[in-house]
């Protein structure tokens, strides 16, 4: 809901009308500017004697233009000269702040999912994630389609409704804890954009590539000095290539991306697993090099008792030989067999009793 509330406020639909012009503003002659004065200065800073509303400055019309839908202020554009350069204006701004609040939207996203692939499937965040996962995607092709061309400064981003759309799944996104599927999220957005894409290779961008007669590899026109375009990021393909990509190309390289993240994605799973199994096996013989060395201790302890045994066994002989020398040699013969056969006995029992 925090994110929400950092949303920029362009979608309240509170339309607002235009005020009639006053007997004032009709009397009063507009001020006299000097003959060295641009004509874009004229358009842009000149009041409008037949509707005050023009007649504020830029950054007052904008701040009401904030009240409405991008897709109202797209339509605006064809009011006047002025109303359509401010609406282009806010057009390009707004594509810029629904990417920025995206890119916040997903790393909230992000930080909160396990970085383990297994534990991402069955968390609760897993359909927010291919949902932002899906609109980052639309982002990019919106970028390649429109974005040469705004930074050229020959248009602006026309589909005012496809800004609106973005927002209400982003919203979405952010006030629901279980969403639907992304495909049954994300199904209005696909159309139009997927319309509004195909509309501007098809109409729009046949008559833009008449006003670029000799264009340079960033786009920009030879001769003139360079536009600052709202939008500074431009994609190793628009900068190399001198058209727009058409409609089968673009749907060629995002079979392409998807392929190759798709196999990141299993290369990826496949390094975890065997980093898995690596870290199985290396405490596997952790506990190997443990019980190796508890019996090392228990066979020398053992050692030290049989060498004990030992010795007590050839006392014991020697005292018993020397106490049987007197009798008859018969019975020396026959417990002295009694005690060779009786050693292997107390051998094993004090091997039993140590392993114990």
């Amino acid at each position: 809901m925090a994110a929400i509330q950092n949303c920029p406020n362009t979608c309240s639909h509170r339309a607002l009308p235009f005020p009639h012009s006053s007997s004032s503003s009709q009397s009063s002659p507009p001020p006299k500017l000097p003959h060295s004065v641009p004509s874009d200065y004229l358009l842009q800073e000149q009041p409008h004697q037949n509707n005050p509303l023009l007649g504020l400055p830029i950054v007052a019309i904008e701040t009401i233009l904030n009240f409405l839908s991008y897709d109202e202020i797209s339509m605006l554009r064809s009011v006047c000269k002025r109303m359509d350069m401010i609406c282009q204006r806010v057009l390009n701004q707004g594509f810029l702040k629904v990417e920025r609040y995206h890119s916040l939207c997903q790393r909230q996203v992000k930080a909160q999912l396990p970085r383990r692939e297994s534990e991402r499937r069955n968390h609760s965040l897993a359909r927010h994630a291919d949902i932002l996962a899906a609109v980052e995607t639309r982002l990019s092709l919106l970028n390649m389609t429109f974005m040469k061309y705004v930074d050229s400064n020959l248009c602006c981003f026309i589909p005012g409704k496809v800004i609106d759309e973005i927002y209400r799944v982003l919203r979405y996104v952010n006030s629901t804890r279980a969403p639907q599927r992304a495909h049954e999220v994300l199904q209005e957005l696909r159309d139009i954009s997927s319309m509004a894409m195909e509309y501007f290779d098809e109409k729009i961008v046949p008559i833009l590539k008449k006003k670029l007669p000799g264009t340079d590899l960033s786009g920009r026109l030879i001769g003139s000095a360079p536009v600052a375009g709202p939008s500074t990021s431009l994609t190793t393909m628009s900068l190399l290539a001198k058209n727009t990509p058409s409609r089968s190309e673009m749907t060629k390289v995002q079979q392409q991306v998807k392929v190759n993240g798709a196999s990141m994605t299993a290369l990826r799973r496949e390094l975890q697993e065997v980093r898995v199994k690596q870290l199985e096996q290396q405490k596997q013989l952790q506990d190997q090099e443990q019980k190796l060395l508890e019996q090392s201790q228990v066979m020398g302890e053992q050692n030290a008792r049989l060498a004990e045994l030992e010795h007590k066994l050839r006392e014991l002989m020697d005292s018993s030989a020397a106490s049987l020398v007197e009798s008859s040699p018969r019975k020396t013969q026959r417990i002295m067999f009694m005690l060779v056969l009786s050693l292997p006995v107390l051998v094993k029992t004090e091997a039993v009793s140590g392993l114990q």
